[in-house]
């Protein structure tokens, strides 16, 4: 594994952030530097030119994708210094040929990212004799966000060429030696890196973890897979502003607010439907509640109240991790006491009676949202999110990765004693037209 090489992804739009990433990552002991697709569409070519500036004898990968002009992409890249180029293995064969052709003449190795295709070992098996020299075995960031692992392919792809490997996917010092030893080349690592709070330190750890064989812990781009306990541990760190910046600015349970300051919590939903006041299903659901779940209550937003102390003290004897009521509930000083933690509504002195009106884990409608059974529920001092269970994987992974850039930011921002909107560059980034029409 020693021979393994580390290659840091400049996946971002801004060259000065980039650039100075990028310097962290080799004092860290990256070997390869990669201009990212995002960062070439952003800076153009002028980025590899930079880096190539600053980094002189280090391998420069500019990350093209190339699909089409495969000749005057080649040449243009070996021009700004780049040592490799990507093309898509989707482009046509005489693309890919051009490719080759050109680099031939320019001293430019030539990539060819796997992505895309139904059949990549096929492919992968008979790509030497197109002239390539890499194979990039890619598992796209939106197919990650869904769970999925890059791993599996590579060793299938390991055994049909003797071409160098790369393997991208959401990789870290933890994951890098499984990487390695499934036939990797070259381990091509991004936001484990560019989103560290410390980019030097987090590819020292890559380098130690290739060097040793041995899993480094890490705290970044812990992204998860699949299976209830791990999905509940990826929730426990993210926050619901992370949720709603991941999906679309998705917004929160309207009016649901928390009934202490700084409650948090995360399960899957057991869902009750009742009317104002009937309180019977409600604290019935307490008995079909597992622990760790969240009882959410639709009461349709009215008074009296459907839930109160002596629920709260039967839901914290149960393990439940909280309650959510489109609705009322009272005795709120004794909750608060109890540390269980809810979010209402509204509050109010008056209760009903336990009617019996309504179900236990039915689907039910909260303020435009449906909320089925066993989807996740995050809450926090900003709201209520729902997460629909055939989507919490990727949701979770969406939120973490904006956790993750956001921690950069905020360290970009002490480190340079900067201001959030220098950071980000945020006058060269407003919109300037476009948009929908019509």
């Amino acid at each position: 594994m020693a021979d393994v090489k580390l290659q840091v992804a400049l996946d971002f739009v801004d060259m000065h952030r980039a650039v100075e990433v990028a310097r962290q990552a080799v004092e860290g002991g990256a070997d390869y530097i990669e201009a990212g697709t995002p960062l070439i569409k952003s800076e153009g070519l002028d980025a590899v030119r930079r880096l190539r500036d600053m980094f002189p004898d280090r391998l420069i990968v500019a990350d093209m994708k190339t699909m089409d002009a495969g000749r005057i992409e080649a040449e243009s890249a070996a021009k700004a210094g780049a040592n490799v180029m990507t093309v898509c293995a989707a482009a046509s064969a005489a693309t890919i040929r051009e490719c080759v052709e050109a680099g031939r003449h320019y001293g430019l190795a030539i990539a060819v990212d796997l992505m895309g295709l139904d059949n990549p070992a096929d492919f992968a098996a008979s790509a030497a004799e197109l002239g390539v020299a890499w194979l990039d075995v890619h598992c796209p960031i939106d197919v990650q966000m869904a769970g999925a692992d890059p791993l599996a392919l590579l060793k299938n792809i390991r055994s049909r060429t003797h071409l160098t490997l790369a393997v991208a996917g959401g990789i870290n010092s933890q994951t890098a030696p499984a990487a390695a030893s499934a036939g990797a080349d070259v381990v091509i690592v991004g936001g484990a890196i560019t989103k560290a709070s410390d980019p030097r330190q987090a590819a020292a750890d890559i380098k130690k973890a290739l060097s040793t064989g041995l899993a480094v812990p890490s705290e970044h781009f812990i992204r998860s897979r699949s299976g209830e306990a791990e999905l509940h541990q990826a929730l426990q760190k993210i926050r619901t502003s992370n949720i709603s910046d991941g999906w679309h600015r998705q917004p929160c349970l309207e009016g649901i607010r928390p009934l202490v300051e700084g409650a948090f919590a995360c399960g899957q939903a057991v869902t009750v439907r009742t009317v104002p006041g009937d309180w019977s299903k409600p604290v019935g659901a307490i008995d079909v509640a597992r622990s760790g779940e969240i009882i959410v209550v639709d009461a349709a937003g009215n008074p009296p109240a459907v839930w109160g102390e002596l629920a709260t003290e039967s839901a914290k004897n149960k393990g439940l991790a909280g309650l959510v009521v489109h609705g009322a509930v009272r005795d709120t000083g004794e909750i608060r006491r109890l540390e269980f933690a809810v979010w209402t509504r509204l509050v109010c002195s008056h209760a009903g009676d336990p009617m019996g009106v309504g179900r236990i884990n039915v689907p039910i409608v909260i303020s435009g949202q449906r909320i089925c059974p066993g989807d996740w529920i995050v809450a926090d001092d900003d709201g209520v999110m729902v997460l629909p269970a055939s989507q919490a994987v990727e949701m979770a992974n969406r939120a973490a990765d904006v956790l993750e850039f956001e921690n950069r930011v905020r360290t970009e921002i002490r480190d340079q004693q900067s201001t959030l909107a220098r950071v980000l560059d945020l006058k060269r980034w407003e919109q300037k037209g476009g948009g929908a029409i019509g």
